[in-house]
């Protein structure tokens, strides 16, 4: 990939995963992930240099024995000893991924190119839940996330401290299993990845047009099929949200279609739908100006889809994916779209203009409809979509509103796996007759009183019935503080969550 926006993306590519047989005193790194509870700390149990300085900072209270420390060995085989504990003798597949978080910043810390991680093995004195292939699957996925570093535009700014070779070491009869997880965490980091930094980007670096050229490379790469529809040729086909939205900016919209086809039949598809909005002022319905400079994240949706097909194209399931991207740049200007305007969506529905900056609705209601025209026949939209998800929800936590409890169960079961919070919020009849318009179909604002459930159901008419699940993640995609897996800043929500549905299925 040649674009400058998959900087991370490109030193993980290039990271070389080995599993082999063997434990910590074998390790040949510039530093050795090792995994223990508190309780084999302080006994000494691990045979692994450095070990035993590690129980002597425990004895001493240096080192609790919990959070995450580098010591040094004194060996030139293996020179630090990335020790990572925890207060429990039984870990979940969570723990071991956030451990995994917190080694791999100890890593980056020391400079490390090469990283030994030994798989923690199941004995009297430690346990863990789930199979060693979700065990492989949380370490990879675990150290990748926690590696990531947000590119910045310091005259004097390094590149991303990259690894050239992550090893992991377990017993022989867990190699195969071990190995598989790897693959498949690396495939959900390196999706995840592309989200965030995509998110992270600058919104005079990011516009559709070179949105679409991500599409494209990712097509080059993965062997997808692609379609781009410029600004005319969506006009022509009648596209009113995307064009009307997209008409006060400089930087022209876009519709982005990715194809893949996992089965020999181009049917049971899934149509991923993302919302791409580059840049959002609010337009004519202007927003603030505090913390206007973070609507460079008003693309997570987009982001997290072009995620999504990342991680298919690496694992490519046996599965028919569609993604539709409807990018575009709200800006206000004179002939920009203002409220009280009636426009046509691309369904031929008629959509009343309440206010501008309820925008992302628009785009991807002529998304729905085209990727629905084009074969998909469940529909996963995801979007940055409503300042209120975040009074309802903080930002832990991302809205979902859905049609169809069957698709709901299958993400609901899917985020259990990834550690990613879900939550459906209730779509009653008496929300959908908020919708009605006077003088159109619909309307697309119904004030702040239920704001995330409407602005899902506006997006949900255009299912046109077809089984639906809206993911709002205007809380989650980006955040202020680094929590847990995810950093500060973009944080690819829901790719890994999506990915699991799909190649879980498959």
């Amino acid at each position: 990939m040649k674009t400058m926006i998959l900087t991370n993306v490109n030193w993980m590519n290039e990271t070389n995963i080995s599993v082999l047989a063997g434990d910590a005193v074998q390790a040949e790194a510039d530093a050795v992930v090792v995994i223990a509870t508190k309780k084999q700390w302080e006994q000494g149990t691990h045979v692994v240099p450095g070990a035993k300085l590690v129980q002597q900072a425990v004895q001493c209270g240096l080192f609790d024995g919990i959070k995450t420390q580098s010591f040094p060995t004194g060996s030139d085989k293996a020179p630090v000893l990335i020790a990572v504990g925890h207060s429990n003798d039984v870990l979940t597949i969570a723990d071991i991924r956030i451990m995994m978080v917190q080694a791999a910043k100890e890593a980056l810390k020391a400079r490390a190119k090469r990283v030994a991680i030994v798989v923690p093995q199941q004995s009297d004195s430690m346990k863990f839940t789930g199979s060693l292939a979700e065990a492989g699957h949380a370490i990879i996925e675990g150290f990748l996330l926690g590696a990531y570093q947000r590119v910045t535009y310091k005259r004097d700014a390094k590149p991303p401290h990259g690894f050239e070779q992550l090893t992991v070491y377990g017993a022989d009869d867990a190699l195969e299993q071990v190995e598989q997880g790897a693959t498949r965490g690396k495939a959900y980091a390196l999706g995840t990845t592309l989200a965030r930094d995509l998110t992270n980007l600058p919104g005079n670096v990011l516009y559709p047009s070179k949105m679409a050229e991500v599409a494209q490379d990712l097509a080059h790469t993965f062997g997808f099929e692609v379609h781009i529809l410029d600004e005319h040729q969506a006009e022509a086909k009648g596209m009113g949200g995307l064009i009307g939205v997209g008409k006060g900016s400089v930087n022209p919209p876009r519709m982005i279609v990715l194809k893949y086809q996992g089965k020999e039949e181009w049917n049971d598809v899934y149509g991923l739908v993302g919302k791409g909005i580059t840049f959002d002022t609010g337009g004519i319905s202007i927003k603030p100006s505090a913390n206007m400079e973070q609507m460079i994240c008003d693309m997570g949706g987009a982001g997290t889809m072009l995620g999504a097909m990342v991680t298919i194209g690496h694992l490519r399931p046996k599965a028919n994916v569609l993604c539709v991207i409807a990018s575009a740049e709200n800006m206000p200007a004179g002939n920009a779209l203002k409220p009280g305007d009636v426009i046509t969506s691309y369904s031929g529905r008629t959509i009343e203009v309440i206010n501008t900056d309820a925008e992302g609705r628009l785009v991807l209601a002529d998304a729905m409809t085209y990727a629905k025209e084009l074969g998909a026949t469940k529909l996963i939209d995801a979007a940055t979509l409503t300042g209120a998800v975040t009074v309802a929800l903080g930002d832990f936590t991302t809205g979902v509103v859905t049609n169809d409890e069957a698709l709901m169960q299958q993400l609901t079961t899917a985020s259990k796996r990834t550690g990613e919070y879900v939550w459906q919020l209730p779509s009653h009849q008496e929300y959908w007759d908020l919708l009605k318009s006077e003088v159109a179909d619909v309307r697309n604002s119904c004030g702040r009183a239920g704001g995330t459930i409407t602005a899902g159901l506006f997006v949900g008419t255009f299912a046109d019935g077809l089984p639906w699940v809206h993911l709002d993640i205007a809380a989650t995609a980006f955040l202020n503080k680094a929590r847990g897996v995810d950093p500060k800043g973009g944080t690819g929500a829901m790719v890994r969550t999506i990915a699991e549905m799909i190649t879980s299925e498959a």
